[in-house]
């Protein structure tokens, strides 16, 4: 998968105002700690994360990625009436239908012949969207697109709580499967692409590579089950070890078929931007893919896993607090639940 004409025009995040520590989590499950005899102090131990942000209470994504779109639309400096997409591509949505992606269009204010439309697939969801709006760019059909998408995860932490508080039957084996829902945290992040003929930057979206291991399906499962819980906050099921390895190793798989496609090698990677999930994914990642570990830029410490907008969020950061110069490569590693992986490349240029 190559480009010769797509261009990252800007990228953009917007951050919650609410701080939760872990800290603060396992203040609430103390209950659960002392009649399971578990460490307080584990959860920040095992991932890594000391803290996560949440939106306030009622926020809808959509909300959020009206500003983060209209951000990313106004640094791109492309003009409104060029846009023919926009995408939203988190995990959470406003509801089933219509698409966020309307009414989030309506916000920005895009034209009408845009393609609008959500694109959902766990944490690649804006990756894919990248995918989507870049092979429009490449064939003619569209000259500039924004990806957006916003995660609020405060009801998945929060609903997780209150369900093992509720738990009689927990055991320390039978809490593991929850314990990946106390890692999540909120954000958006919105994207914008463009035809290299509009493109001030000349950032070149070069090209990428994906692979799936559906076999591995099951390894991480969420939705919202009202019958089960009593309301409607979504719940998730992990298998942290299981997804861990599986991840890991098709990450290895996609890594190597994107070198080959971009004609990159490992030391011709100048900074790294991953899926941020926990401290031992990031350490066992690069360490299969033979990378440097100075080259990523972490952020999951202080955000928790984002989802879908992990990714592009440690991206739109690192751009701004340390520019690249000009001819650098920088790798962008997605991989999600299901399982799935997006691997771009993107080689930055001189600006205009």
């Amino acid at each position: 998968m190559r480009y010769e004409n797509v261009c990252v025009e800007a990228v953009v995040h917007q951050l919650p105002p609410n701080v939760v520590t872990s800290e603060d989590i396992e203040r609430q499950l103390a209950p659960v700690y002392d009649g399971l005899n578990l460490p307080f102090g584990r959860l920040e131990l095992m991932t890594g994360i000391q803290e996560r942000r949440f939106f306030d209470r009622g926020t809808l994504p959509g909300q959020i990625s009206v500003k983060a779109a209209n951000a990313a639309v106004e640094a791109s400096g492309v003009p409104r009436a060029a846009f023919g997409a926009l995408i939203h591509g988190s995990v959470c949505r406003d509801q089933m239908e219509p698409a966020t992606a309307a009414g989030v269009h309506a916000g920005v204010g895009l034209p009408d012949d845009s393609l609008v439309m959500d694109v959902s697939n766990a944490c690649l969801g804006l990756l894919n969207g990248m995918l989507v709006v870049a092979d429009l760019i490449e064939l003619g059909r569209i000259r500039a697109g924004v990806i957006v998408g916003t995660e609020t995860g405060r009801g998945l932490v929060e609903g997780t709580i209150d369900s093992l508080l509720k738990d009689k039957s927990l055991t320390r084996k039978s809490i593991k499967s929850a314990f990946a829902s106390l890692t999540i945290g909120s954000g958006s992040a919105a994207i914008v692409l463009c035809h290299s003929s509009l493109s001030r930057t000349r950032h070149n979206l070069v090209g990428g590579a994906f692979l799936s291991d559906t076999s591995q399906h099951a390894l991480c499962a969420g939705g919202v089950e009202t019958d089960v819980h009593g309301d409607s906050r979504p719940r998730m099921e992990t298998d942290s070890e299981g997804l861990l390895r599986a991840g890991i190793a098709l990450a290895e798989r996609t890594w190597e078929k994107m070198k080959t496609e971009v004609s990159w090698s490992n030391e011709d990677v100048d900074r790294i931007f991953t899926h941020q999930v926990g401290k031992q994914h990031r350490t066992m990642l690069l360490e299969k893919l033979k990378l440097d570990p100075h080259l990523d830029f972490p952020t999951v410490e202080r955000f928790g896993n984002t989802g879908a907008a992990a990714l592009p969020m440690a991206l739109a950061m690192g751009l701004e607090q340390n520019p690249p110069p000009a001819g650098a490569r920088l790798a962008l590693l997605g991989i999600g639940s299901g399982l799935n992986s997006v691997m771009l490349g993107i080689t930055c240029g001189t600006g205009r």
